[in-house]
């Protein structure tokens, strides 16, 4: 997309006002066999928070069964929105298999929409996974008129939604580890993604690379929205870590000082909320990536992934609330899901509304 001509596109912020989710549901075919009964409760439970605030898209390989779960979890209210539609997956990763959304104010000249969904490649992380089924998805979904917009293919460049955060005005947030990995993007140099990052999003004028805080057993190489998250009026949550025997301690500390270092658009440093470093949970001898940051913001709340330590997850709990004063704060426990090394936000993605965005 060109930015001279489509320059009143943009990347929207995630607290901005949303149509509705997309989730992808597991399946026994998905890595989540081995406790796919304990997996189904977490969507379960995470269908029941969305769809008291907003409309929920629910892709899966059968829906029947789909639909017969939810009917005795939900309200009829709550199924009255959602909307299920059969399709096979890969896993059930729907931030980085999903198109990243971009809203116009107005209808530019001969494009179809004023929403535009970007499709770009995604491919397991860096060729870790199998992911062709995952690539079908939304051509699929579109296809089916579900995305309510016009999907842009990008199947030539790898990118992932958890590994970018936008304020939803000037500034996107990555991570050099994440980009700049094997497999994805290569041979382009960081200058280049630089460039490719801001002509995708138009009213991106600056990328932040964020230099450190990979979590141990993070299958992603360090996506963002595991360390550092974007709120309102320039606040940064972001996960620090106190113990200085955790293999973490290093490279956490040096992340909080680089945020320290960053500058606002304005020129004023960021609000900097931090968030506490679980305790080490492992899975056999693996340490698993258990994060408080990995929260998703709905219309109205914010759900927030939770590991059974009272102590952690009270501190979390509200220090999220303070970066979002005006919204319900909801916790799920997520031990189940960082069993597939990933947490709620990672497995969700929003779709925003074209009405005003909510600051």
């Amino acid at each position: 997309m060109d930015k001279n001509e489509f320059h009143s596109f943009r990347l929207p912020a995630e607290w901005e006002q949303q149509d509705g989710i997309m989730l992808i549901w597991p399946h026994e075919d998905t890595d989540w066999r081995p406790y796919l009964e304990e997996i189904t409760e977490v969507y379960l439970q995470m269908a029941d928070a969305i769809t008291r605030h907003e409309e929920l898209l629910i892709t899966a390989r059968d829906i029947e069964s789909v639909r017969l779960l939810l009917a005795e979890r939900l309200s009829e209210e709550q199924i009255r929105r959602v909307t299920l539609f059969a399709c096979d997956n890969n896993d059930t990763w729907a931030r980085d298999v999903a198109p990243i959304t971009i809203l116009s104010d107005g209808k530019p000249e001969g494009y179809f929409h004023p929403r535009h969904l970007l499709d770009f490649c995604f491919n397991g992380w860096g060729k870790k996974f199998a992911a062709e089924k995952d690539n079908r998805i939304n051509r699929q979904v579109y296809k089916a008129g579900l995305f309510h917009g016009t999907l842009e293919n990008h199947k030539d460049f790898v990118l992932e939604g958890g590994s970018i955060e936008s304020d939803g005005d000037q500034t996107l947030f990555t991570t050099t580890s994440c980009l700049m990995a094997p497999h994805r993007n290569q041979p382009l140099t960081k200058e280049e993604i630089d460039e490719k990052l801001r002509s995708f999003f138009p009213n991106v004028e600056r990328v932040i690379w964020l230099d450190h805080g990979q979590l141990a057993g993070d299958d992603t190489d360090g996506h963002i929205d595991t360390i550092v998250r974007i709120a309102p009026n320039d606040t940064l949550l972001y996960i620090g870590c106190d113990d200085k025997e955790d293999e973490h301690y290093e490279d956490f500390r040096l992340l909080e000082e680089q945020l320290k270092q960053l500058r606002t658009t304005k020129g004023k440093p960021y609000r900097l909320l931090r968030l506490p470093m679980p305790d080490a949970i492992y899975d056999e001898e693996e340490r698993l990536p258990a994060t408080h940051a990995n929260f998703l913001i709905i219309n109205g709340a914010v759900i927030v992934p939770t590991y059974n330590q009272p102590e952690k997850d009270k501190v979390a709990l509200e220090t999220i609330q303070t970066a979002f004063p005006d919204r319900e704060i909801v916790g799920i426990d997520s031990r189940t899901i960082i069993r597939q090394h990933g947490s709620i936000h990672c497995l969700t993605m929003q779709f925003p509304s074209l009405s005003p965005k909510e600051r």
